[in-house]
C-alpha cells in the first residue's frame, strides 16, 4: 500500500526521489497522453517554414512548471533533474546546487501560488535559488498575476475595469490569505483600524452596477465570448467569496486586513515578498524556444517579430506600473500567462504563427494546462508546444486521483534533447533533436 502525501515537515531524501521516477528512457512515446494527432501525422507539418533549423539553448534548461504552493514537490523535482541536492537531515529550504546545477538554466514556468499546502514556504524555496546564485527565470503565471491585480485594485482608485479583480480571485486565494494572516497578524492587534464587515465588504467586492456597465467597458477589448464567460464568473466569485473566506475561518475584517499586509509583502520596496513581482518575466527565449505560462496570439507574435522578448518584458513590467488594470489583464500581453486557445481569448491564426517562425521561434514550452501522465507535445494553430504542466501540486493531485507527492522537470538541451521526466509515467520521454526536427520536414 502506497503511503500518503507526507506532512510538509518531513523532506524527502535523494535516494527516495529517484525511487519514485522512472528508471528507463526510451523515445518519445507515440501515445495519446504524450503527444496529440497532429504530431502522429508525419504529413501534417507546423507551418510552411518546414526547414528552418531548430536552434537549441546554449545551457542545458530545467523547466518546472505550476509547483501551485507546494514548496515539497519544488524542491523535490530540482534534486529529480540533478539542479540541485540536499544534505542529510536538512529541512525545507536548505538545497545546495550541484555542478549541473550550477551550469543550467532553471526556468520557473508560472503559477508559484494558490493551491497548497503552503504559498509562503514556496516562495522561499524559490528565493533560496536566488540566494544560491542559481540562473533563475521566473515567468508570470495567471495565478500569480490573479494576487497582483487583486492587490493593486484594492489599493487604488475604484473604476468598472478593475473592482472585481480582488473578488476574482476566488477561493484558490484563500489558502495563502490563511496563512499570512497566522504568520504575520493572528497575534497582533490587527484588528484596531479596520473598519466593520459591511465596510469591509464594500470595499472588497465590485458595486451592484458592476454587472450592467461592465459588458460596455469591456466591448472592444474582449471578445463576446470572453465578455459573457468573464461575467458569468463573476456572479459565481461575488456570491461564494465569502462563503470560503468564512470556511477557511475568516472574517471579511480579517480578509481586509490580510490583502493591506500582503501589499506590505508583495508591493513595498522592504516587503518579504517584493523580489516576486520585481523578477518576474514574461516570456523567455533560449535558441529556437519559448518558455512561458499560457501561449501566444497574432498582436504578441507580431511583437516578438518586431521587436523581441527583451521589448515585451519590459512592456509586460511598464504596463504593470499604469493604473488602468483593465486595459493590461485584458491586453495581449496578459493572454501570454492566460490563453487557452479558447473562443473567449485573443486568437492565434496563421497570421501570427507565420510571425512567430520568422521570428525564429519554433518551440513553445508552456505549463498552465495539466497533464497527469507526464509532459506531452502538441501541434496548436500550426505551431509546436510542449505542455509541462505534470500536476505537481498535492491539492490537485488529490483532486484528480494521483497518488504521492508530485515530482518531475521537463529538460531541454541539445545533446540529450527534450526530456520529459514525471513520477506518473513510467519511462522518461526522450525525444531528440534529430527526432523534433523531424517534425518540421
Amino acid at each position: 500500500m502506497q503511503s500518503p502525501i507526507p506532512a510538509i515537515i518531513d523532506r524527502p531524501n535523494h535516494t527516495e526521489i529517484i525511487a519514485r521516477l522512472p528508471s528507463e528512457w526510451t523515445s518519445w512515446p507515440r501515445d495519446d497522453s504524450s503527444v496529440n494527432s497532429h504530431v502522429l501525422a508525419t504529413n501534417k507539418t507546423p507551418s510552411r517554414f518546414k526547414k528552418n533549423k531548430i536552434r537549441w539553448p546554449k545551457r542545458s534548461v530545467v523547466f518546472i512548471s505550476d509547483p501551485h504552493a507546494d514548496a515539497f514537490a519544488f524542491e523535490a523535482s530540482l534534486i529529480a533533474a540533478g539542479v540541485a541536492e540536499r544534505k542529510k537531515k536538512a529541512g525545507l529550504g536548505h538545497l545546495t546546487l550541484t555542478k549541473k546545477g550550477r551550469l543550467a538554466e532553471i526556468i520557473v514556468g508560472g503559477d508559484c501560488l494558490d493551491k497548497g499546502p503552503s504559498n509562503l514556504e514556496l516562495l522561499r524555496s524559490v528565493k533560496q535559488l536566488y540566494k544560491l546564485k542559481a540562473r533563475v527565470t521566473l515567468l508570470a503565471g495567471n495565478h500569480d498575476l490573479r494576487l497582483l491585480m487583486g492587490l493593486l485594485a484594492l489599493a487604488r482608485k475604484k473604476d468598472v475595469g478593475n473592482q472585481h479583480f480582488f473578488v476574482r480571485m476566488g477561493k484558490k486565494v484563500v489558502p495563502l490569505f490563511r496563512e499570512v494572516f497566522d504568520e504575520y497578524l493572528a497575534d497582533t492587534k490587527w484588528d484596531k483600524k479596520i473598519p466593520d464587515e459591511d465596510a469591509c465588504r464594500k470595499l472588497l467586492f465590485p458595486g451592484d452596477d458592476w454587472f450592467k456597465e461592465f459588458p460596455f467597458h469591456a466591448a472592444g477589448f474582449l471578445t463576446s465570448e470572453g465578455i459573457d464567460r468573464e461575467v458569468r464568473k463573476m456572479e459565481t466569485k461575488n456570491h461564494s467569496f465569502e462563503k470560503h473566506c468564512l470556511s477557511a475561518g475568516l472574517s471579511l475584517r480579517q480578509v481586509y486586513a490580510t490583502s493591506l499586509k500582503c501589499q506590505q509583502l508583495f508591493l513595498y520596496k522592504k516587503g518579504e515578498f517584493n523580489w516576486f513581482f520585481r523578477k518576474m518575466e514574461l516570456v523567455a527565449k533560449r535558441g529556437s524556444f519559448l518558455f512561458l505560462h499560457a501561449g501566444l496570439d497574432d498582436s504578441m507574435g507580431q511583437m516578438l517579430l518586431k521587436s523581441g522578448t527583451n521589448y515585451a518584458n519590459k512592456a509586460f513590467h511598464r504596463n504593470l506600473k499604469r493604473r488602468d488594470l483593465f486595459s493590461f489583464y485584458y491586453s495581449s500581453i496578459a493572454n501570454t500567462f492566460r490563453t487557452k486557445y479558447r473562443d473567449a481569448d485573443l486568437p492565434l491564426t496563421a497570421r501570427g504563427v507565420e510571425a512567430i517562425h520568422k521570428a525564429g521561434i519554433h518551440v513553445v514550452v508552456q505549463g498552465h494546462i495539466n497533464r497527469q501522465q507526464g509532459q506531452r507535445i502538441t501541434i496548436k494553430k500550426g505551431l509546436v508546444h510542449v505542455e509541462a504542466d505534470i500536476t505537481l501540486d498535492s491539492h490537485s493531485r488529490k483532486v484528480e486521483g494521483l497518488k504521492h507527492y508530485g515530482i518531475g522537470a521537463t529538460l531541454i538541451d541539445k545533446d540529450a534533447g527534450i526530456v520529459g521526466l514525471s513520477c506518473d509515467y513510467p519511462t522518461a520521454k526522450v525525444m531528440t533533436a534529430q527526432e523534433l526536427q523531424g517534425i518540421y520536414e
